[in-house]
């Protein structure tokens, strides 16, 4: 009797410890589990988060910095619903070509637009000069445009003028397309514009 005591008692420890080892190895297979699946889940939460366009700016602009093959201090960097304007004076076109090149590599960045002037380095002193002189005519002409026709659309309207050898882009948010081709009219009849770059946008009607 003893004997069968002692059979039932070892069968129950047996059996303790077989659903103890059981118990520990599920337990190890949800732990390791959750470990692989965490990065899964966190790269895809990571890939699926919106990017914003003050930091896409600020990535390319380190991207510049970073890079041997243009001066990133030459080129100005802004993005607007994804789309990356790139503007400036650079000393060649192989400067030109890479600053595109690494904003189209950029992950979020949509679409970019290039309005980098090619200027030899000695010549990027003067022409920066003229291009404040013309910078400063057009939004003088714009304002005086505005006063001669009695025109509180276009006085009103956000417009934004840079000079970037004598290619003038305007930016902001004008109430029409009447207002916009105007502004575009304006800066055109300034002495010194080579081009006009019209990337007003209009302002939507609520």
């Amino acid at each position: 009797m003893i004997c069968g005591t002692e059979n039932v008692k070892q069968d129950k420890a047996d059996g303790y410890m077989n659903n103890r080892y059981l118990k520990n190895i599920g337990t190890s297979l949800i732990l390791g589990g959750t470990l692989l699946a965490s990065p899964l889940l966190a790269e895809k939460h990571k890939s699926t988060a919106p990017i914003s366009d003050s930091w896409l700016t600020a990535k390319m602009k380190i991207a510049l910095a970073s890079d041997g093959r243009v001066k990133g201090r030459q080129v100005s960097v802004e993005t607007t619903n994804g789309t990356m304007m790139l503007r400036g004076k650079v000393d060649d076109q192989a400067a030109k070509d890479a600053a595109r090149q690494i904003a189209k590599a950029m992950e979020g960045v949509k679409k970019v637009e290039d309005d980098l002037q090619v200027v030899k380095p000695s010549r990027q002193a003067a022409v920066e000069v003229i291009d404040d002189s013309i910078t400063a005519r057009v939004r003088s002409q714009i304002d005086r445009d505005a006063d001669l026709m009695n025109d509180s659309r276009l006085k009103t309207a956000d417009i934004g003028v840079v000079s970037n050898a004598g290619v003038v882009s305007l930016t902001g948010e004008v109430p029409s397309i009447v207002v916009s081709a105007q502004a575009s009219w304006v800066a055109w009849g300034v002495e010194g514009v080579r081009s006009v770059r019209n990337d007003l946008t209009i302002k939507s009607s609520k």
